[in-house]
């Protein structure tokens, strides 16, 4: 692709007097497409989308299908076939699946470029399917790395090839139901969360934390993340037909990473190498409290620990510098809290009596079990 611009000829405009102009041809390189993760690739499937629509009739018509998205290296590996050229319909896909070979979407997906073609991928790529298709399909999106479709009329399956990646399509009602029951497991892990967070808010008030306490809140969080990535696949895959699902889940996760950050904060002296083991713990099999202490802080989980206190000053009417500067001060929560006025009011000067007032507040509704 170029564009033609226009150059002064500044010889001519010395010679004569006159402005003169030469025309130019200069090269416009084209962008290369921006590489999709995979979970944006899924979401390209949804239902309710045109291709997903397409799938699903091949499926229902029992035909089978392999389809791949264009990409520069899928050239290389194309054999016959003829060009359709023509804009993409779920209905025209649906009827050149009929045929043998592959059909090639352009790289937008929005035309269907070529049917009947024979993808030739190098023999030697491992593969761990069986059917002709399939293992046509898994060493094409290796070769290439670009988006294959396996439609099976022997399994009933819709297979997504991506790079390394393979994906089951599964049937939106199932999907659904899935992303239902992970949806009442995340909202009952919400309500342990918070009934052990309102009995850390006592605790941390009372000044009798300790290690375990907090690492079982660390550890609630870490696995009300995972759930949420599962559930994140879940409705990237269902699409608009997870919408109210979709609107349940941002609430149940609404401050969860927040918190997280300012328990570290609070409790840990290496934040990053703290984030690091807690990424690594294989929460499947939960290992016992005792361990997770000694793994996250190399103490006891029956030994006390003082909070800094940023996720409590965090609820008063003070900005995040006055709380760092009370923090730096005072070194934690509990001197803070039986420091008097006139203590506190060498650091917030004319706050100091309403912030006295407001830790008073929040100290009582604390202890009456409330939420703050």
């Amino acid at each position: 692709m170029s564009i033609k611009i226009m150059e002064k000829n500044n010889e001519d405009i010395e010679k004569t007097g006159k402005e003169t102009t030469n025309e130019i041809i200069v090269p416009i390189l084209e962008e290369k497409p921006k590489k999709l993760s995979f979970m944006e690739v899924i979401g390209k499937l949804s239902p309710g989308k045109s291709l997903r629509i397409a799938l699903d009739d091949i499926l229902e018509g029992k035909t089978g299908a392999l389809i791949v998205v264009d990409c520069p290296e899928l050239r290389d590996i194309m054999d016959g076939g003829f060009r359709i050229n023509a804009g993409f319909t779920n209905q025209r896909l649906a009827e050149l699946a009929k045929m043998d070979g592959a059909i090639v979407l352009s790289a937008d997906m929005k035309k269907i470029l070529f049917a009947n073609v024979l993808l030739v991928p190098d023999s030697k790529i491992q593969t761990n399917e069986t059917g002709t298709r399939h293992k046509a399909a898994e060493r094409t999106a290796k070769q290439t790395g670009t988006i294959v479709i396996a439609v099976s009329e022997r399994r009933n399956k819709i297979a997504l090839f991506y790079e390394e990646k393979k994906y089951i399509l599964e049937d939106s009602e199932n999907l659904l139901r899935k992303a239902t029951e992970t949806l009442n497991i995340l909202e009952k892990q919400r309500e342990i969360f918070e009934e052990l967070m309102k009995n850390l808010n006592i605790l941390e008030i009372t000044n009798l934390v300790s290690v375990g306490d907090v690492c079982n809140l660390l550890q609630r969080i870490q696995v009300i993340t995972r759930m949420m990535d599962t559930m994140k696949r879940y409705l990237t895959e269902l699409g608009n037909q997870g919408v109210i699902v979709r609107m349940r889940v941002k609430e149940i996760f609404k401050g969860i990473e927040h918190l997280e950050e300012l328990l570290l904060r609070d409790y840990s002296s290496r934040i990053q190498n703290t984030k690091r083991i807690l990424s690594s713990i294989n929460f499947d099999s939960v290992p016992d409290m005792e361990s997770l202490s000694l793994m996250l802080f190399e103490t006891s989980a029956d030994d006390s620990i003082i909070p800094k206190g940023f996720r409590i000053l965090e609820k008063l009417n003070l900005t995040e510098r006055e709380i760092k500067t009370l923090i730096i001060n005072f070194e934690n929560l509990k001197n803070i809290i039986d420091a008097n006025e006139q203590e506190i009011s060498k650091i917030l000067r004319a706050k100091s009596a309403s912030f006295k007032k407001e830790l008073d507040i929040i100290k009582e509704q604390i202890l009456m079990g409330k939420k703050v």
